[in-house]
């Protein structure tokens, strides 16, 4: 009993708040090779550089594409060994969440689910290109996305410090 009336306490919006992945797609796949057959014949270590990408896209009321674009460069000294670049998408449903909750889950949540798909994609790639499985380690979106608002406040705060000051020495 003491549960029910809790629910009927809860904001509306609140018992309305839904996430549904509505379609789950690779937008697009690139693997290169520019220096095969050459590069198989060198020695050492391979160095890995992840870079990650993300847009969102309304499509209609409440429903958004996010496409997280992976993509991984390996060079073994000055020579690209390989390039992997997956654009893995999906449509999302949100509905019941305030601007600022559905920002975060877009940036966040969606990238989150997206990415293990990404993952296997590119480890895929990478095998099949004739190089060691490479095993990308699990991504927390929720710290790149609370650092991208840290330095966005930060940007924010030092571009009105300047601004007064400008103002001051008019």
């Amino acid at each position: 009993m003491a549960e029910e009336q809790n629910q009927d306490t809860l904001n509306p919006e609140q018992q309305q708040a839904q996430f549904q992945l509505q379609k789950l797609y690779v937008k697009d796949v690139s693997f290169e090779l520019p220096n095969a057959p050459q590069i198989f014949q060198e020695d050492g270590q391979v160095e890995i550089k992840l870079n990650l990408a993300q847009k969102v896209e309304n499509l209609a009321e409440n429903v958004h594409e996010v496409n997280l674009t992976v993509t991984v460069t390996a060079t073994l000294g000055e020579k690209t060994a390989y390039l992997a670049e997956v654009q893995q998408a999906g449509i999302f449903a949100i509905v019941g969440l305030g601007e600022q909750a559905r920002h975060a889950a877009l940036n966040t949540l969606c990238p989150s689910t997206l990415f293990p798909y990404a993952r296997r994609v590119i480890t895929d790639l990478v095998a099949e290109g004739g190089f060691q499985p490479l095993v990308l380690q699990p991504i927390n979106f929720d710290m790149i996305y609370a650092q991208r608002l840290r330095e966005a406040q930060a940007q924010a705060e030092a571009k009105a410090a300047a601004n007064m000051e400008v103002q001051g020495n008019a």
